[in-house]
């Protein structure tokens, strides 16, 4: 198999130039995403969350292993309590692998 491509990842809108990654809202709308001008950080990193746990995941890996990068949710969410409220927490795993050679994270690795 071939490493993911960056629309199999981010979305058939997603590109890159030398300096810009490119993701289109519109890709991000299929996992819930509601997309506008002002969309906060937070609601645009859980999409990307999402998207990417889409397709790098374990089911995904056991098809092509060239995949490197995993993420799986928890299998229970659990309730936490702070500022005088009940939130529900969701914990997601990010699994990185790589060549055993070296201890350091470098993106450049995956």
């Amino acid at each position: 198999m071939a490493e993911p491509t960056l629309t199999e990842v981010f979305g058939l809108g997603a590109s890159q130039t030398d300096a810009q990654l490119i993701i289109s809202k519109a890709d991000l709308a299929a996992v819930g995403l509601t997309p506008a001008a002002n969309n906060r950080a937070e609601q645009l990193f859980v999409a990307l969350l999402l998207k990417v746990q889409a397709y790098l995941n374990p089911t995904s890996q056991e098809t092509n292993p060239d995949i490197q990068i995993i993420i799986e949710e928890g299998t229970f969410p659990s309730i936490v309590f702070r500022n005088n409220q009940n939130y529900r927490q969701t914990t997601y795993t990010v699994n990185l692998q790589k060549l055993d050679n070296s201890s350091a994270i470098d993106p450049d690795d995956y």
